[in-house]
């Protein structure tokens, strides 16, 4: 089960997400998803981490999805799904919609301090133009585990693709 939270993680998801980093996590604004025993699935990023551009909003930190998409990422299945994008059009619109909604939502949990800071250090196109984990062509597929760490948080059609073909959200259960 996914549970989606915007809520600063405590002592006890600090410490698993050091783990599934391998180190100090820093930039984490929020957990973004947790399952349903509070474990971190998804971190919300800030904007701006060690002074450079992070346009990665939502990371993905479980091991178990990690290991799952890197399995699918392995057998070829983004070259499936770039053809794919150049094939169907309304794939590839409700893939733009998705870029878009990510863009919107970096920008939506910003605070007014971190908006000027942006603009001040000149990052303000990079973080518009820039879209799903900062890609900048987003008529192609670059990660798939940015794309499914989205999906768990917002509206991705990469990710529900993910899910109904390949059932990732399975490996949760």
């Amino acid at each position: 089960m996914v549970i989606r939270t915007d809520q600063a993680p405590d002592e006890r998801q600090l410490a698993i997400i050091a783990e599934q980093l391998g180190r100090a996590p820093r930039g984490i604004e929020a957990l973004a998803a947790t399952d349903g025993e509070g474990t971190p699935l998804v971190l919300r990023m800030a904007p701006i981490v060690d002074g450079k551009p992070f346009p990665t909003l939502y990371w993905l930190c479980s091991e178990r999805l990690k290991v799952e998409i890197s399995h699918i990422e392995a057998a070829g299945v983004i070259k499936q799904l770039e053809t794919r994008l150049q094939e169907d059009p309304d794939f590839l619109a409700a893939y733009h919609r998705s870029h878009d909604a990510y863009v919107a939502a970096r920008w939506d949990f910003m605070s007014e301090a971190q908006r000027a800071e942006v603009f001040r250090l000149g990052y303000d196109r990079v973080l518009t133009e820039r879209g799903i984990g900062g890609i900048a062509n987003r008529d192609q597929v670059r990660c798939l585990h940015t794309q499914y760490a989205h999906h768990l948080c917002g509206e991705n059609v990469i990710g529900q693709w993910l899910d109904e073909h390949y059932g990732v959200a399975d490996c949760l259960s």
